[in-house]
């Protein structure tokens, strides 16, 4: 598949690159996409959640009626579940929710999210770029040259770039990543893929290379 090369004023440089089929053009998983969406999301909760139970309530453990005849539930001390105030029933604890999937199957997600967007025609290559200094201006004028500005976009770099990240910080619809960390989500919450032209040969080798 061959996509066309553009400045970073949305012109056509002329020139033409060709996306790995393996990776951009195979037919997309979308169950293990699901598998490696749902990992990322599971990875980000903290898992900090708490409530007391009956044995860490701080209350007098003095029993507040009679066991039977009182004409409603027996209960027992002020902390009990039944009354407001008192202890919650297996409420929340703080638990883990990372679990595991194999690099292969995380693999196959990226490269099936990766060839979703190929199919949808959402990919747009464009030269290596930096800026200066940072300057959100300068961005939005990039996004408004590539007509993408009401989209929401994930910007891929070869490299760490500070001045590119802090010029896009504070835009709502975009996102900016390096080659070699891309993931499923990123690639799935966006609506244009912007990826520079030194960023494919990384994702290449990032995603054909083999496990020993």
């Amino acid at each position: 598949m061959e996509v066309s090369v553009l400045n970073i004023n949305g012109e056509n440089t002329g020139r033409k690159v060709t996306l790995d089929e393996s990776i951009f053009g195979i037919e997309p998983n979308e169950h293990v996409v699901y598998l490696d969406v749902r990992q990322y999301l599971a990875n980000q909760r903290q898992g900090t959640h708490k409530s007391k139970e009956r044995s860490e309530i701080s209350g007098s453990t003095r029993k507040l009626g009679r066991q039977k005849g009182g004409g409603g539930a027996r209960r027992g001390d002020i902390n009990s579940p039944l009354l407001v105030g008192g202890a919650r029933v297996f409420g929340p604890k703080p638990r883990d929710y990372h679990f595991k999937l194999n690099k292969k199957v995380k693999q196959l997600a990226r490269k099936s999210a990766l060839s979703q967007k190929a199919i949808e025609n959402a990919i747009i290559v464009v030269e290596d770029f930096a800026f200066e200094a940072p300057s959100t201006k300068a961005f939005v004028n990039v996004l408004n040259k590539l007509n993408i500005c009401e989209k929401k976009q994930l910007f891929v770099l070869p490299s760490s770039n500070k001045t590119v990240y802090l010029s896009a910080r504070n835009l709502k619809r975009t996102n900016v990543a390096i080659a070699s960390n891309i993931n499923t989500y990123g690639i799935m919450n966006s609506d244009v893929l912007v990826i520079s032209e030194g960023s494919l040969e990384i994702i290449s080798k990032t995603l054909t290379k083999k496990e020993a």
